[in-house]
């Protein structure tokens, strides 16, 4: 059986056949067989161990995963800023209250042609009986009250220099409202000042005015020159 040649002595034969046989019965003997748990098990408890398997959601001491809802879209339209609703009209005063005569002392004395420069927005200079003339090609010229005009008064012995008014209201055929300065010779301004047509023919062209001291019309007839007026806004229909 062997390839190779023994010696002749028996002791040696027998030698050379143990050794060479041993191996082969360690070889040939029982196997142990091996372990019945597969190797994904150990990796499954070892990952257990760490806390990376799936009863990981089961261990009280850990934090619980937290649900996150699904985030709706808004559309561009639906997300406009809301507008209040603000009433774009000023505040008006009652009419009975916006029309009752007051006097306004201003933080120095006022002359009558400085006021209704001030309130009319005319670039007419000098005395007030001059502005008529003055105004003559230059500005619209009317002999009915208009809104927003300055009524010049003529000059007289009351008034050297005569006098000017802004219209503010015209009330009737016969009366118109005024804002006046220095009517009273006090540098004040007079507000809601009302001024009566007397003049026979319902021309303007005499008027009387209230005096808000004694609160009625004064005595005293002025001349009016007319109504001069920037941009014609609401003339009297009357």
């Amino acid at each position: 059986m062997l390839g190779f040649c023994l010696p002749k002595y028996p002791f040696v034969k027998l030698a050379v056949a143990v050794a060479i046989q041993a191996p082969l019965c360690l070889l040939a003997g029982p196997v142990q067989a091996m372990p019945q748990h597969p190797v994904r098990n150990m990796a499954h408890e070892a990952a257990g161990y760490f806390g990376f398997g799936p009863d990981q959601t089961n261990n009280p001491t850990d934090p619980q995963p937290v649900i996150e809802r699904p985030r709706v879209e808004i559309a561009p339209s639906e997300i406009a800023p809301h507008l209040a609703e603000v009433d774009a009209r000023p505040p008006q005063l009652p009419v009975i209250a916006a029309l009752t005569p007051r006097v306004e002392i201003p933080l120095r004395r006022l002359f009558c042609v400085e006021y209704a420069r001030m309130r009319s927005g005319l670039a007419v200079f000098g005395d007030a009986k001059l502005w008529w003339e003055r105004a003559k090609n230059v500005y619209a010229r009317m002999s009915h009250p208009v809104e927003e005009a300055v009524m010049v008064f003529s000059g007289s012995k009351r008034l050297k220099r005569g006098h000017v008014a802004v219209v503010t209201h015209i009330v009737s055929p016969r009366q118109i409202i005024v804002d006046q300065a220095n009517w009273q010779n006090k540098g004040e301004i007079d507000h809601a000042t009302p001024v009566l047509d007397v003049s026979a023919k319902n021309d303007w062209s005499q008027v009387r005015v209230w005096d808000i001291p004694s609160g009625s019309f004064g005595r005293r007839v002025y001349a009016i020159s007319g109504f001069i007026s920037k941009e014609l806004k609401t003339a009297s229909r009357y």
